[in-house]
């Protein structure tokens, strides 16, 4: 029954936002290949997505049989370190309860006015340097370093070491070995780093043992900053190829770029654990299964004109954070990240892209997908940060006797 296509699959250069053609046209259930000759099934509609990633006789746990490993990498890391992601029950509810008090809506709302403050203080120091400037390397990859480095208690002079080791787990084609030295290198330190007691890692040391806080810390850390950046990113170009919609409306547009991106390759791996049905397919225990989140977000039986980026669209019910009991921890504050530095980057006058769409290079081999540099350009007449913005800093482009 297999189609033949091997995943993950090329999107296509004319429309880089938009999942790979071949994955939208594919019926809502079939069969696909991997890289090492199995083929699990692959699931793309919306119903049918969210009906997998609520079953619990479907597992998420990488050593049961079947499991489809996308690359050799996350197969040889895989073999080596157990992330809350690949737990099933009770394993998984047990560690889930300690972290949950810990990433809770409100917990995230208080973290508001730091958030906004390195939102402001880096929009400040880009737009005080000369233009055009690459967004991602000045604000887009900063953000969510520091913001994760201060939640976890991880000394933000370390964010080269620990972006290296990302750099190294979410391509899709390094040597495997590399990668597992790399994650057990990230492991060693955060172990030493949770004895040491900052922030949530030292929080966590009473509660766990220290080699399952280093695997938690290195989940949070490498996730925590590498998708959020690679959604800042990639939804400010959108945003960007969108003026009328960035700039003449008010609506927030986190929830609709959320749904309308899809920033990995790799998608929701599971395996059944008993025979059952999806979609009108029997997937027997033991068969992989893929459950793709891009194209359940272009579900027109979900989304109305879904291939239309719209900010007004009532779109939260999507799946870009998952569903059911793997729901991502980190929502909360990932939509706290994004939601801050769209609003802040709409104040900024005259922000647009430096360059075409089409001249911009997309990470098409990593896990996460987005631009490797977003070069913009701003108004020259802009003298003072954004409203609203702290006083910690300030500066203009005008003001050369304030170091950065």
């Amino acid at each position: 029954m297999s189609s033949g296509e091997t995943f993950p699959m090329a999107r296509a250069a004319k429309c880089p936002f938009a999942p790979a053609p071949a994955l939208t046209r594919r019926p809502p259930v079939s069969r696909v290949r991997l890289w090492d000759g199995s083929e699990p099934w692959l699931i793309t509609g919306y119903a049918e997505v969210r009906a997998v990633l609520a079953d619990p006789r479907v597992s998420v746990d990488v050593a049961q049989p079947g499991f489809p490993h996308t690359n050799a990498v996350s197969k040889a890391r895989d073999a080596r370190m157990k992330t809350l992601m690949q737990m099933d029950p009770p394993e998984h509810t047990a560690q889930r309860r300690i972290l949950a008090p810990e990433f809770t809506v409100r917990k995230m709302a208080a973290l508001r006015p730091r958030v906004q403050e390195i939102v402001d203080d880096l929009l400040g120091q880009l737009l005080a340097g000369p233009s055009p400037a690459d967004l991602v390397e000045a604000f887009a990859l900063p953000l969510p370093s520091l913001v994760i480095c201060e939640l976890l208690g991880v000394p933000y002079a370390d964010r080269g070491f620990f972006q290296n080791v990302a750099r190294t787990l979410v391509m899709d084609d390094p040597d495997p070995a590399r990668a597992v030295a790399a994650s057990e290198e990230l492991n060693a330190y955060l172990e030493d780093l949770a004895a040491a007691g900052p922030g949530l890692l030292g929080k966590l040391s009473g509660s766990m043992p220290p080699r399952e806080i280093a695997v938690l810390g290195q989940l949070l850390l490498v996730a925590g900053h590498d998708t959020t950046a690679a959604m800042i990113a990639l939804g400010t170009a959108v945003l960007l190829t969108h003026p009328e919609q960035f700039r003449a409306s008010s609506a927030d547009p986190t929830e609709e770029l959320l749904r309308y991106l899809s920033i990995t390759h790799t998608e929701a791996r599971r395996v059944a654990l008993a025979d059952l049905e999806i979609g009108g397919q029997l997937i027997r225990a033991g068969e992989g299964i893929i459950a793709v989140k891009s194209t359940a977000n272009r579900d027109p039986l979900a989304f109305p004109e879904p291939d239309r980026f719209d900010v007004r669209r009532p779109a939260r019910h999507h799946v870009a954070f998952g569903y059911g009991r793997h729901l991502c921890l980190g929502a909360p504050l990932a939509r706290l990240e994004l939601e801050i530095a769209y609003s802040t980057l709409r104040r900024v006058p005259g922000l647009a892209l430096a360059v075409p769409l089409d001249r911009l290079e997309f990470k098409e081999n990593a896990i996460f997908y987005s631009v490797r540099e977003l070069p913009v350009t701003w108004a020259s007449t802009f003298t003072t940060v954004p409203p609203g913005s702290s006083t910690k800093n300030r500066r203009t482009p005008h003001d050369s006797s304030v170091s950065g």
